[in-house]
């Protein structure tokens, strides 16, 4: 079972609605990774309407690529191209804790709204 989720921070960021969001986590599942930043945090293209993903958005994600992944940060590539070495630092400290997190912390993160799960599906029996 994948859990997705978006932190705080990225639940305040307009313009990016959760169906685009899972979806690509879906892709990522299939392979579709846009980079590999290290320490677990990914980087993906999504696309924005009207610009498609070239040049849409660009999300950072903290996952095991496996059932849990967590949107950490996202900006338009007109705003920016990248982050930088301080912010992916960051960015992976903040990914590895989330993902070490046990079940009832993540489940009180949700209730406090520091987390919002946005999708939750079951995988299939032949994955």
């Amino acid at each position: 079972m994948s859990r997705v989720f978006k932190t705080k921070t990225w639940s305040r960021r307009a313009g990016i609605n959760d169906e685009v969001l899972c979806a690509a986590v879906e892709e990522m599942l299939q392979g579709l990774i846009g980079a590999d930043l290290g320490g677990q945090v990914f980087k993906k293209r999504i696309p924005v309407p009207g610009r498609g993903k070239r040049g849409g958005a660009r999300t950072i994600i903290g996952s095991n690529l496996r059932d849990r992944w967590f949107f950490l940060f996202g900006f338009q590539k007109k705003d920016r191209e990248t982050i930088d070495s301080r912010e992916l630092a960051a960015l992976q400290t903040i990914a590895a804790a989330l993902l070490e997190m046990d079940p009832k912390s993540r489940e009180k993160a949700v209730a406090e709204g520091e987390l919002e799960e946005i999708c939750r599906e079951e995988k299939s029996s032949a994955q």
